[in-house]
């Protein structure tokens, strides 16, 4: 049994619309609470919003590059909590995956979504253990396997951690925003080594490369005055890893920012929303919707100053029928003075039309 569509979702969701006025209240991110493994590495399911979000670059024995993304996601509606029906949505799940080849200049992308229960969907607390029908992403003793049946490609991946832990913002909690309550729990795993398969339209080839994971949960809705982010993972030649991220107020300006750079030596710097800025260097329009987006940006955070240009500029994601929006993601390489500097995925969101979470 295949999970059911999103728009199945959101009638089975109106009709337990009598039950939210008796919902419990979402938990709340909190400072001074120490992240702890493995148990962190699992889901949070009073939390309101939380995702798993693996992208990386891979490359066949040819040479051939290819950007991967894959990216499941947790919501509690805060429905039907007291109903005892196995049926009820307590915790709806979606998932996004993309393989964008920089020889065709093509993006492969599917999605899912489902309601939690009954064997088919799920969120494991404990450890990173999510999956709808046969799309999953699995904690095991070396790191992570994902497992993605596509409908014109499917991943067999594996990887494995060669850095420690990154916890973001303040010892995991990341601020989203100038108000208290504007802040997530999030951590990530850089320089994850990959290796597996992978298979597009009947044929099967291995890869090899490194990939960036990234958990992040909290209950905040993004800020009224807030139309979309502009964030980019970066692991760097080095084997130092950047995070750093701008919220964009409805006029285009910077609402907010921040990040977080580990050097090659293991020093950590929190950066603060005057240590990042975004500058866009290149736009592309989307034929099909017409979505404007910055793919080439010049970056600078910590100290550094790079540009980013994507593996191509074709990698808008239409995650209507999941999430409920249109947004550009994808890999990029950083530069300095024409020198590569490293290499990741940038995502930028509410440039299609604000995004409303």
């Amino acid at each position: 049994m295949k999970a059911r569509a999103v728009s199945l979702l959101v009638v089975i969701v109106f009709a337990w619309l009598c039950d939210a006025a008796v919902a419990q209240d979402y938990a709340q991110v909190k400072p001074g609470i120490e992240l702890q493994f493995p148990r962190d590495q699992g889901s949070h399911p009073q939390f309101r919003t939380e995702w798993w979000y693996l992208t990386g670059w891979v490359q066949k024995a040819d040479g051939a590059e290819f950007g991967m993304q894959i990216t499941f996601f947790r919501n509690r509606p805060l429905l039907a909590e007291t109903n005892p029906s196995k049926f009820a949505p307590r915790q709806l799940l979606f998932a996004h995956a993309a393989l964008a080849d920089a020889k065709t200049g093509k993006l492969l992308y599917d999605q899912r979504a489902a309601r939690a229960g009954f064997g088919l969907a799920e969120a494991k607390e404990g450890s990173t253990d999510v999956w709808i029908d046969d799309w999953s992403l699995k904690q095991t003793d070396s790191g992570y396997s994902a497992r993605i049946a596509a409908s014109d490609f499917g991943y067999a991946l594996e990887f494995k951690p060669t850095r420690l832990v990154l916890l973001q913002g303040e010892r995991g909690l990341s601020r989203k925003g100038p108000r208290p309550g504007q802040a997530s729990y999030y951590y990530s795993r850089p320089q994850l080594a990959v290796s597996g398969t992978i298979s597009v339209k009947g044929e099967r080839f291995a890869v090899s490369g490194s990939a960036w994971l990234d958990h992040e949960w909290s209950s905040e809705y993004l800020a009224k005055e807030a139309a979309g982010w502009d964030w980019v993972g970066l692991n760097l030649a080095d084997g130092g890893a950047l995070m750093a991220f701008r919220i964009r107020d409805k006029e285009g300006r910077t609402y907010w920012a921040g990040g977080t750079l580990r050097a090659t030596d293991g020093r950590v710097r929190v950066l603060k929303p005057e240590d990042v800025s975004f500058e866009p260097a290149r736009r592309w329009r989307s034929p099909r919707t017409g979505a404007e987006y910055p793919v080439a940006m010049r970056l600078r955070a910590g100290g550094l100053d790079l540009e980013l240009e994507p593996l191509m500029d074709d990698q808008e994601l239409d995650s209507r029928a999941s999430t409920g929006t249109i947004y550009w993601e994808g890999a990029v390489r950083a530069r300095a003075a024409g020198k590569l500097q490293g290499s990741g995925y940038l995502e930028l969101t509410g440039y299609w039309r604000p995004l409303r979470m």
